[in-house]
C-alpha cells in the first residue's frame, strides 16, 4: 500500500474555513506569503519583487501587517497584492489551483493518477483551521484519506481550556486520526513548548491516544539568526526540547514532518546532516518524514541525485521502519509531478531493498496510523 504521509485539502484562501472573518484568514495567508522562499514577481512583466512589503521583518503580529490589498485572483489561482500601484504575486500556492483551493476530489484524482492508495491530511493556519472540514474530507473518501487535527498553538497560553476542548472535539467527535503541532506557534512566548503553560495541553493531548506530528522550526527567535551555524544550533535546540517531551510522554508515537531543514544543511551541492540530528531517534517512538522535492526542488532538478546520500544515511541511522514518504501535496507540484515524488525514491535510490521500500512508501505510516488494510478504520 502506497501512503502519502503529508497532503492537504483546503477551501479557497478567502473563505472562512474555521476563522471568524475572511480578513483573519487572509492575514495568515499574507504572513505565510511573507515568510516563504518562493520568488516574488510582477504580474505585469514578471520582474522580480520583494516579500519585505508583506510584513515587517521579524514580526509575527498580524495586527502589524501592512495593508497591501492582498486578495485572491480566483481565475489565475494565486494571491496578489499591490505595491505603489503595481500588482505582485508569488507561487507559494502552486499554479493551477483555481481560487487557491485544493478539494478532496482534486487530491483523489492526483492520487489515482500517481498510484497512491491513501493520504494523511495535514493542517496549517494559512489553509484553514476547521476540524469539521477535515472530517468531511475523510467522510467523502473513507478508504483513501485520514486527517490530522489542527491546534491553535498561539492560543495555548491564554486560552488553554478552550484549545484542549477543541482538540478533544476533533479527535473524539470528528474522528480525526492524529495531532499536528507546530512549535513555531509559541510565538506568544519564548517558553520551551514541552513545559510551563503547555503542560496541561500536553497531558490532555497525549491522553487521546493518537500519534502526534511535529513541524519543527528554529525556535522563537528564528528571524534573528544571521549565520547558518546559528540556524543549525537553533534547530538542534528544538530537537533537544523534543527529546525532553518524549521522555515525559513515553507511550506516545510521534513523528517529525517534512524531514530535516535540508536547506540549512547544504554545503555546495551536498546535504551534510549534523551529528546532533540523530540523538532523538534513540527513542523508538520517533519517526521522520522523507520529503525532498518540496524542500529543495527549487535548488536541484529531478531525480534529486543530491538528496540520495542523505536518504541513505537516514536509512542507516534511523531505519526504514521509521521513515515515511511524504510530499506536501499539492505544494510539491511547484517543482515536480506527484509521480516523480515517488520515482525519485522508488527508481533512483538503488540501495533500497524491497522491504525497505515497502516500509518507506507506506508501511511505516500504516503502523503509526494503526492501518492494516486500505479500508481500515
Amino acid at each position: 500500500m502506497i501512503i502519502d504521509s503529508h497532503a492537504y485539502c483546503f477551501a479557497a484562501a478567502d473563505s472562512l474555513l474555521g476563522y471568524d472573518s475572511i480578513a483573519e484568514h487572509l492575514a495568515w495567508v499574507q504572513a505565510g506569503q511573507a515568510e516563504h522562499y518562493q520568488p516574488v514577481f510582477s504580474t505585469r512583466d514578471r520582474r522580480p519583487g520583494s516579500s519585505k512589503a508583506l510584513a515587517p521583518e521579524g514580526s509575527d503580529d498580524h495586527a502589524r501587517l501592512p495593508d497591501v490589498g492582498l486578495r485572491v485572483d480566483h481565475a489565475a489561482g494565486r494571491v496578489v497584492w499591490t505595491i505603489d500601484g503595481e500588482d505582485f504575486t508569488k507561487h507559494y500556492y502552486p499554479p493551477n489551483l483555481p481560487s487557491c483551493e485544493f478539494t478532496p476530489d482534486g487530491l483523489i484524482s492526483e492520487m489515482d493518477y500517481a498510484g497512491v492508495d491513501l493520504a494523511l491530511l495535514h493542517t496549517n493556519p494559512m489553509l484553514g483551521r476547521s476540524s469539521a472540514y477535515q472530517a468531511e474530507c475523510v467522510r467523502r473518501f473513507p478508504d483513501r484519506l485520514r486527517s490530522m487535527a489542527p491546534v491553535d498553538e498561539w492560543r495555548i497560553r491564554d486560552d488553554t481550556g478552550a484549545v484542549i476542548r477543541e482538540l478533544e472535539l476533533s479527535i473524539e467527535k470528528h474522528g480525526l486520526h492524529a495531532i499536528k503541532f507546530n512549535p513555531d506557534g509559541y510565538r506568544v512566548s519564548a517558553e520551551p513548548w514541552d513545559d510551563a503553560f503547555y503542560r496541561p495541553f500536553w497531558e490532555s493531548a497525549t491522553a487521546l491516544g493518537v500519534p502526534i506530528f511535529f513541524s519543527l522550526g528554529n525556535g522563537p527567535s528564528r528571524h534573528t539568526w544571521s549565520t547558518s551555524q546559528e540556524t543549525i544550533a537553533a534547530y538542534l535546540g528544538e530537537l533537544e526540547i523534543l527529546q525532553r517531551w518524549m521522555t515525559r510522554y513515553p507511550d506516545t508515537l510521534c513523528s517529525i514532518t517534512h524531514g530535516f531543514p535540508y536547506r540549512s544543511f547544504l554545503e555546495g551541492n551536498r546535504i551534510r546532516l549534523p551529528e546532533g540530528v540523530w540523538a532523538p531517534f534513540e527513542n523508538p517512538n520517533l519517526s521522520i518524514e522523507i520529503s525532498f522535492p518540496v524542500r529543495i526542488g527549487d535548488l536541484f532538478d529531478f531525480p534529486y541525485h543530491e538528496a540520495i546520500p542523505a536518504i541513505e544515511e537516514m536509512v542507516e541511522r534511523i531505519g526504514a521502519d521509521r521513515l515515511l514518504w511524504g510530499t506536501d501535496m499539492p505544494f510539491q507540484n511547484r517543482h515536480c509531478t506527484y509521480r516523480q515524488s515517488r520515482d525519485h525514491i522508488e527508481k533512483y535510490c538503488k540501495f533500497l531493498g524491497p522491504e525497505e521500500l515497502e516500509l518507506i512508501m507506506g508501511g511505516t505510516a500504516a503502523r503509526i496510523l494503526g492501518l492494516d488494510t486500505p479500508g481500515s478504520a
